[in-house]
């Protein structure tokens, strides 16, 4: 039976999306589906897909809508119990898939588990080793540019990088769909927050590993489009999870966190664009998706809080 459905969102990918789907049937064991879906694309990534892997499903969008609403569409589009995400820039290694299957299946509460990212440049590096966010409104991803051998345990983490994981689709009922308000950055940091609110699990899983090259569709680590996005994202994602008391506890960090930024961006000559995405970013905080406080969700909220503060011990020191 085939339990997994695998979503690749796409845009412009020629130089990309081809090795990712060929590594996909070449190391995969298990029974699969693959949706890509298609942000509107003007090169010839989805005709090469087309030709060259005839039972690959292809959903075409008519512009760009973004990573959200691409993935949006893969996920209503499946019909198996798990939903991988990957990035056109990635490409898997043998046991990939069934890895990260294996971990989920370990116990229903999980929601979601991500892989293990490798650079693309130096594959003995780590690109993610689990998602992290803290108290400052910094979310980052665990061993960045460290070596691999060091992470090789399976650990809870905050949320799970939508590059590269599966997701137990039953749950997105519950949890809901990413925001598509986000457009793309932080929306899985959102949607594994929401899930967290609600009780659920995500997980680093290591024997799942995938190389990703990084920034395929922005075009570098550090781009207008990219600190725009993230910052804006970075204040609705707030808004949006966090009560007023979470707020107000952790206030005073967030400016510290929001300022530190603000000084790295002007060092690289995006500091106008960074606090314009601020800006963009309150003004997305008058829309009605913040998530409704329930007092039975209270103890998780707790829970939460105390993660962010470890995880602000964790990325300063």
């Amino acid at each position: 039976m085939c339990e997994v459905t695998i979503v690749i969102p796409n845009y412009n990918g020629e130089k990309y999306l081809w090795n990712c789907v060929d590594s996909i049937y070449a190391n995969t064991k298990v029974p699969f589906k693959l949706i890509v879906v298609d942000n509107g694309s003007t090169d010839e990534s989805i005709s090469q897909i087309e030709r060259s892997f005839p039972k690959a499903e292809v959903i075409r969008l008519d512009k760009n809508y973004g990573f959200c609403r691409a993935v949006n569409e893969g996920i209503r589009k499946s019909n198996t119990p798990y939903v991988l995400l990957l990035n056109n820039d990635t490409v898997i290694r043998i046991g990939f898939v069934e890895q990260l299957l294996h971990a989920i299946k370990k116990d229903k509460k999980i929601f979601s588990v991500e892989a293990k990212m490798l650079q693309y440049m130096d594959p003995s590096l780590i690109d993610s080793a689990g998602t992290y966010y803290n108290a400052f409104g910094w979310a980052f991803s665990a061993g960045k540019d460290k070596p691999v051998f060091n992470y090789r345990k399976r650990k809870r983490t905050f949320s799970a990088c939508a590059g590269a994981a599966i997701y137990r689709k039953e749950l997105f009922r519950s949890v809901g769909l990413f925001d598509e308000t986000h457009f793309a950055y932080l929306e899985d940091v959102d949607i594994g927050y929401r899930a967290r609110i609600m009780g659920y699990k995500n997980v680093y899983e290591p024997t799942a590993e995938v190389i990703h090259i990084g920034s395929a569709s922005s075009g570098s680590r550090y781009n207008e489009f990219k600190v725009k996005y993230s910052s804006r994202n970075n204040i609705y994602l707030i808004y949006k999870n966090m009560p007023l008391f979470q707020t107000l506890i952790n206030f005073p960090l967030l400016c510290i966190g929001f300022g530190i930024k603000a000084v790295f961006f002007f060092r690289k000559g995006f500091g106008l664009v960074y606090l314009r995405g601020l800006l963009d970013g309150i003004a997305l905080c008058k829309r009605d998706k913040k998530v409704k406080f329930q007092p039975k969700n209270l103890k998780n909220y707790i829970k939460i809080q105390i993660e962010l503060w470890i995880n602000l011990f964790r990325r300063l020191f």
